[in-house]
């Protein structure tokens, strides 16, 4: 063989193996070459997202054969601190756009977030409604506990903006990293009220009644979700995405009280 031919041979062989490779990488990182999701997602989401995003991920994976959701729910703060510290993740779903922002001012969105979602506060009580609340001004009487979000979380936040518009002040017995946090001192009789989102009272409606108040409409938060840029799966999350925006995800949100972007 010339040498010529041999060089030929050679770069053919070297030009094959790379595509292999190439195509090795893709399988490993959960990439599907039609654009679907397959592999490990891990989405990141916040606590009042819970019941809603356990039906979409396993929806997901029905339309996405070879595909696993893998949730961890908390606090939009707590999972923004997270992320912006390195922690693996795929998908962030924020329940409120300041949260979200901390990630995307660090660099660590991969595009622009999208809202796919909007949510709004309710009182949430215990059933038969001992303490008598029917509005906001009710949590101010002497004698009523009442459980709110911290301050830096999206449903603590919404909570404020709600007071402040009724002119309502009060000091919560607690304050809580997530609305599930406040929901259960409800559930538990710990507190006579907390101010929680529409959803998630509806989620508990077994033990508790949301009761509706005006100036919630002044406090309604949006969703926010994105890929991450340093995503371990980044096909996998640009499909979850996606998804979440898709009409099935959208009827599976509207049907646990979420408001249409």
């Amino acid at each position: 063989m010339s040498a010529r031919a041999t060089r030929t041979a050679m770069a053919v062989v070297m030009a094959l193996t790379v595509a292999g490779c190439g195509a090795g990488d893709d399988r490993a990182s959960g990439g599907a070459a039609d654009g679907r999701g397959t592999g490990a997602v891990m989405v990141f989401a916040a606590a009042s997202l819970t019941e809603s995003f356990r039906r979409i991920g396993k929806d997901f994976e029905a339309a996405n054969p070879g595909s696993t959701v893998t949730l961890n729910v908390a606090g939009s703060s707590a999972l923004a601190n997270q992320i912006n510290q390195g922690a693996p993740a795929d998908v962030f779903a924020s329940a409120a756009p300041a949260n979200m922002a901390t990630v995307t001012e660090a660099g660590n969105a991969d595009g622009t977030p999208t809202t796919f979602a909007r949510n709004q506060l309710v009182i949430a009580v215990p059933r038969g409604n001992p303490g008598g609340v029917t509005g906001l001004a009710d949590l101010s009487r002497p004698g009523v506990k009442v459980a709110l979000c911290a301050t830096q979380v999206p449903c603590g936040a919404a909570a404020r903006t709600a007071l402040d518009t009724a002119g309502v002040a009060l000091t919560p017995v607690t304050l809580e990293q997530d609305v599930k946090g406040a929901l259960a001192k409800v559930k538990l009789g710990e507190v006579d009220a907390a101010l929680v989102y529409r959803t998630d009272a509806r989620a508990a409606s077994a033990d508790v009644i949301g009761v509706e108040f005006p100036e919630s409409a002044r406090a309604v938060n949006d969703y926010p979700i994105v890929a991450l840029k340093d995503a371990p799966n980044p096909a996998g999350a640009r499909a979850f995405v996606a998804y979440v925006r898709s009409a099935p995800a959208q009827a599976v949100l509207a049907e646990a009280g979420f408001q249409a972007p």
